[in-house]
Formats: structure tokens, C-alpha cells, sequence
């Protein structure tokens, strides 16, 4: 199953010189600092899809949670995420690569590596990914929360994002988060990881 940042299948483009200055920058590069942040506990709030194949695929999600552990040395970031699909929990999870300079996370995905650009605002609370900017027919943006109910300025923030990148605020869909069917199974797995820490014990030194 793919995973709702994923679900873009084109390469993603260079940003337009021509963007709006009310648009928030792209997130370049993607420091230590930037993983930490972003290394914690998201839910999936809503997305902006021009491609009928996105909407199709996206449209069968009625809510999404997921965790970020960031690897600064490999620069990698292991996903896990729990996903309500015609009412039943779907996990996966899987690594994105990190590209520093590009602000970039990507993933391979039908044979191919399929890139999005990282947005941060002054929310640290919310962030976006963009797909293919330049392309009209298949710019897309998501949006993740670290809550499943948004604030109206990170609701603001969000549409505001959508228009300046050429999208349509009629063409956001938001996730329901009444409807996850995840929370049995990501207490389960949070219970075994907890058993498994007090089976290693503490490390050498206490640390």
C-alpha cells in the first residue's frame, strides 16, 4: 500500500520562479535540526491532488497516523504508518531517503525514485509536502499535523499554500479522523517496543 506522501508517481520539479512571495519556502536544506523536528508522531490531515490516479488512490484512505525515526548518519528516515482503508487498519512501514541540499524525501515506488519537497512553516506543529509544482495537471500538497484537529491558523496556513501553488481550495479533501480503526494496533505495537527497551536494559554508562 502506498503511503499518502507517496502517492505522487511523477518526479518532482524544480519550484517555479514565478511563485507567489506569499508562498512558504521549500525547507533547503534539511538539517540535523529539521529530522529532530519532524522525528516524532503525524497524523495525515489533508491532501490537494490535480491527478485523477492521486485522488482515486488517496481517496481511499479515511484517516492516517504515522511515526518519523530519522537516521542522521544514513540519512534515512524510517516511517510507520497506520492507515484506515474501507474501514479496516492497514501498517506498513518503509525508509525515505533524505537528499540534504535538495530539501527533498524520497521513496522508490512502481520501479521508480519519486521525490517531494519539504515545507516547514513557523508552526512547528504542521508541515507539507509538495509534489510536482510545475506540472498543472499533477501538482499536488499534503498536509500532517501532530494533532488530528487543526488550529484555524494552521487551516489558514494550509489553504493559503494550496492557492499560491496554482491549486483550488475546493480541490482539498480532509482525512476523518472519527473513523481510525488504528489505535488497537499501534497500543499493541507500542506495548511490544516498550517490553523490548526493558529487555535490552539501560545502556552502558546509563546513557
Amino acid at each position: 500500500m502506498a503511503l499518502p506522501w507517496a502517492l505522487a508517481v511523477l518526479s518532482l520539479l524544480p519550484l517555479l520562479n514565478a511563485q507567489s512571495s506569499s508562498c512558504v519556502n521549500f525547507t533547503v536544506p534539511i538539517t540535523n535540526a529539521v529530522l529532530d523536528q519532524i522525528s516524532r508522531k503525524w497524523f495525515f490531515i489533508a491532501w490537494a491532488y490535480r491527478s485523477l490516479e492521486f485522488k482515486q488512490s488517496a481517496g481511499t484512505y479515511q484517516s492516517a497516523f504515522f511515526y518519523l525515526d530519522s537516521n542522521h548518519t544514513e540519512d534515512k528516515v524510517l516511517i510507520r504508518q497506520y492507515a484506515t482503508i474501507n474501514h479496516q487498519c492497514v501498517y506498513n512501514s518503509t525508509y525515505l531517503n533524505i537528499q540534504r541540499e535538495n530539501g527533498t524525501l524520497s521513496k522508490y515506488y512502481m520501479g521508480r525514485e519519486n521525490f517531494a519537497h519539504l515545507i516547514l512553516t513557523k508552526d512547528p506543529g504542521i508541515f507539507m509536502l509538495a509534489f510536482s509544482p510545475e506540472d498543472k495537471q499533477n501538482i499536488s500538497l499534503t498536509l500532517y499535523a501532530d494533532k488530528p484537529v487543526l488550529s484555524l491558523e494552521q487551516k489558514r496556513q494550509f489553504q493559503e499554500q494550496v492557492i499560491c501553488m496554482g491549486l483550488e481550495e475546493s480541490e482539498i479533501v480532509y482525512m476523518d479522523e472519527k473513523k481510525d480503526q488504528c489505535g488497537p494496533l499501534e497500543k499493541e505495537h507500542n506495548e511490544e517496543r516498550t517490553k523490548e527497551k526493558d529487555a535490552k536494559g539501560p545502556k552502558e554508562g546509563g546513557k
